[in-house]
């Protein structure tokens, strides 16, 4: 079973950063997408970042020059680094992964909230 937690919202203003985190236990071996989402209120939960299987890393259009997605595979933690935030980047983002092996599932950890003030 895989486990997804993820940690480092809060409350910025606009222009500022945070740096969120999404430690994983259990094994990823092979994945289709191991990434982040983000859902505001009254809205669906789209895609913010993420590895496709080939590890290659994808950035939403909104945004894609402020925000960074990276991994740490010897501390099993992901990273999405959010620069220049602005109040539409304000959500609860979740961590997700779509695992193949070696325990096959869509996980998904708690969700942080950002909040981004004006």
């Amino acid at each position: 079973q895989v486990q997804l937690v993820e940690s480092g919202g809060g409350l910025v203003q606009a222009g500022g950063s945070l740096r969120l985190s999404c430690e994983w236990s259990g094994r990823i071996f092979r994945f289709t997408r191991f990434g982040w989402f983000r859902q505001a209120p009254g809205s669906q939960r789209e895609s913010v970042a993420f590895f496709n299987a080939n590890g290659v890393s994808n950035v939403g259009d909104s945004v894609k020059d402020r925000f960074t997605i990276s991994r740490d595979g010897a501390k099993n933690t992901m990273y999405l680094q959010m620069n220049n935030l602005k109040p539409e980047d304000s959500a609860v983002y979740f961590c997700n992964a779509n695992v193949l092996s070696t325990h096959p599932g869509n996980f998904w950890g708690p969700g942080t909230q950002v909040t981004v003030s004006s």
